[in-house]
């Protein structure tokens, strides 16, 4: 090789060695590649496990049966891997589960119907497509029917103490009907006469052993499934603190046996907005209360200081102790 063109050679030669080793560098540092293959590496999905065990009030669930095991599993599935919603309904059940509890008790009601409402409204008052509204998600006649007042002015499936009640008699009375608090609460889906027929055209006894719609036959296991992942979120990967939960707001009420005129004067004048005055009294659905009647009513208002959120939290446990569960913030891997 001519001297003149050696060390041009060489040169280009290790420039694009430099190149090779340059590109393959970018290569390597690509940031949307790096990305996928760690996520790749580190995203897993496990299905959670179904209980060996489970009871509605008191009532076991048949899990040896495969339709029932398969049929929990499947709401256990939906309601651990909808995690913004299942959060959401457990925080809220933090502030209304304290209301709705000792008026289930009082009615010899188990305890158990709180997660029926839980699973009915995720404590939300929506209106369904049949118009069901409320946290009990009452029919208009429905709710006539069990004592709650509902026309333009009031409806009383918003106030949550004494639609509690009504569903309570509803409750009592399916139980006195069928001898049984399962087909109980799937009657507050179905109906009472719906169920009955069910029960009459199969020739059956339980709940379990029912041919329904598709809405019936999953409520019982629901109700279950929240029950279940309420009572051990850590077991559904559910790592909720204390003090993640919505606090009861302490109120104080006002007996009322007149008109209100001007319902947003009236708040005004005890010191709130119409917006929160009616997100304490949902069930006042105009801006008047005639109340040619001179019924009595409770209205109720935020203690001093209450709307604070500090406030709120100011008595709530240490942020690393967790619901139902004794894991530490050290101990989470």
């Amino acid at each position: 090789m001519k001297p003149n063109l050696k060390y041009p050679i060489i040169i280009i030669s290790l420039l694009a060695i430099a190149a090779l080793m340059v590109f393959g560098v970018i290569l390597q540092k690509n940031p949307a590649k790096d990305y996928r293959e760690v996520a790749q590496r580190s995203y897993r999905i496990f299905s959670p496990e179904c209980p060996s065990t489970a009871d509605f009030a008191g009532e076991k669930m048949p899990l040896e049966l495969f339709y029932v095991h398969e049929g929990l599993d499947r709401e256990i599935m939906i309601n651990t891997f909808m995690h913004a919603s299942t959060i959401l309904m457990f925080k809220r059940a933090s502030r209304w589960f304290p209301m709705i509890e000792p008026i289930l008790k009082k009615n010899k009601v188990p305890d158990d119907f709180k997660f029926l409402a839980l699973a009915e409204s995720n404590f939300y008052n929506a209106v369904s497509p049949s118009k069901a509204e409320g946290f009990w998600q009452f029919l208009k006649p429905t709710a006539i029917h069990y004592g709650l007042e509902v026309n333009e002015e009031v409806d009383e499936r918003y106030n949550v103490a004494k639609a509690t009640e009504a569903a309570c008699h509803y409750f009592l009375e399916s139980f006195a009907k069928y001898g049984n608090w399962t087909l109980a609460a799937a009657s507050f889906n179905r109906g009472q006469d719906g169920l009955s027929d069910a029960l009459e055209n199969q020739k059956a006894r339980s709940f379990y052993d029912l041919y329904l719609n598709d809405e019936t036959s999953r409520y019982i296991y629901r109700i279950v499934a929240l029950k279940e992942i309420y009572n051990h979120p850590v077991t559904y990967g559910l790592y909720l603190r204390a003090s993640d939960f919505y606090p009861v707001i302490p109120t104080y009420s006002i007996q009322i046996d007149s008109p209100i005129h001007d319902i947003p004067a009236f708040a005004l004048k005890n010191k709130v907005s119409v917006r929160v005055f009616r997100d304490f009294n949902p069930w006042l659905r105009r801006y008047t209360l005639t109340n040619k009647l001179k019924k009595t009513y409770q209205i109720f208002l935020p203690k001093e200081g209450a709307l604070n959120v500090e406030f709120l939290r100011k008595d709530l446990p240490p942020s690393e102790t967790y619901f139902h569960d004794t894991l530490k913030i050290n101990e989470i891997h």
